[in-house]
């Protein structure tokens, strides 16, 4: 019962963080409720038993894509104003695709059949006593640790090409060589001078 009324809860404030993320007229007010949602789509992973998705919503997505978009929308001096001008223009396209993806997915949904043996036969994904982040990584780590090191260089090389694009070092800005410091010699640092007595330098 608890479970239940858990599940109406995060189901009905995820439904309308939702709406309002594409009925806000602010972009920042988008963004927080895209966080709202997030976290109610979490809740729902946790009731479900799947808590590294759950992880991966909250840490991911909350976290990163949508403090970083939020910063970008921040950040950058957009005229919204300006790009909802043409709105009315595409309109008519925009409603015919919606209208034909929203067709599709009433077939779908209607022609919809659940077999009950077939949700007999499905085998058990993990053990009762193993976690599901516990299955995910052994499977992850040991049948498709190749990939997922491979995924991992790819997203590196996107990072560290990123970073190099990105880069702009301005003129007249004093910088540290490492390489340079490190191939001083004492010579090279310090210079004796030997001076009369009781003469300033």
């Amino acid at each position: 019962m608890i479970a239940a009324l858990f599940f109406y809860f995060f189901s009905a404030v995820l439904i309308a963080s939702a709406f309002m993320v594409i009925t806000a007229r602010n972009p920042v007010h988008s963004v927080l409720w895209l966080i709202l949602a997030f976290f109610n789509a979490a809740g729902l992973f946790l009731l479900l038993g799947a808590e590294f998705l759950a992880m991966l919503l909250v840490i991911v997505y909350v976290g990163a894509v949508a403090v970083l978009f939020l910063f970008v929308v921040m950040m950058l001096d957009v005229d919204f104003a300006e790009l909802k001008q043409g709105f009315m223009r595409y309109l008519p396209l925009g409603g015919t695709i919606g209208a034909i993806v929203l067709l599709e997915l009433a077939v779908v949904v209607g022609g919809w059949r659940i077999d009950a043996a077939a949700l007999g036969a499905v085998e058990t994904p993990a053990p009762p006593a193993m976690s599901n982040t516990l299955a995910i990584g052994r499977v992850l780590y040991t049948q498709y640790a190749y990939l997922f090191i491979g995924a991992s260089m790819v997203l590196l090389t996107a990072m560290i090409g990123a970073i190099i694009l990105t880069l702009h070092h301005k003129p007249g800005v004093k910088r540290q060589d490492v390489a340079r410091q490190n191939a001083r010699t004492p010579a090279d640092a310090v210079e004796l001078r030997k001076k009369p007595f009781r003469e300033g330098v």
